[in-house]
Formats: structure tokens, sequence, C-alpha cells
């Protein structure tokens, strides 16, 4: 179920090789998602843990993949200061 809630992003930054793998259209669909509390692609634990974080101020995370297949993440900080997009690889 997707949440209509929002919250705030901050800084918005992406890492060098993220910036030049990913689809463009698909990572600002997917930061529209995350703000939303549409945790993509995650098992129903870690959703789980993305409410229980969004209640207490933790750090959140989504899972997504862009149209070539390509799997990213959003992480927004515990303070909502920042909000990166990354490959799992850059982690």
């Amino acid at each position: 179920m997707e949440a209509t809630r929002t919250f705030e992003l901050g800084q918005i930054v992406i890492t060098a090789h993220a910036l030049e793998v990913l689809d463009p259209e698909a990572m600002l669909n997917s930061l529209r998602r995350h703000a939303r509390g549409d945790w993509g692609e995650l098992c129903e634990e870690d959703k789980a843990e993305n409410e229980l974080s969004l209640r207490e101020g933790f750090r959140l995370l989504s899972a997504y993949h862009d149209r070539n297949g390509v799997k990213f993440w959003i992480i927004t900080e515990a303070d909502r200061s920042v909000t990166t997009i990354l490959l799992p690889e850059d982690y």
C-alpha cells in the first residue's frame, strides 16, 4: 500500500557513478515515490522498518530499478538534511 504522507528530502545529491548510468526520468519519478513513502522494491520487513523510521526520525531507504534494470537506492538521512541517490556498489 502506498503512503500519501510526505517528508522533507533536504539537499538532493547523487553519486557520480549513479549520475553516469541511471535514467534521469526514473530517478525523478523514484524521488517522488520515496517522498510519498512508497519504498519501492523493499521486502516487507524493510518497509516496516521505514515506517518506524518515518515516525521516529531515523534514516529512510528505498530501492528501485530504472528502465534499463539498474538497481539503485535513495537514502534520506535521519535529520532530513540530505537525500542521496546511489547504486548499491557506491555505498
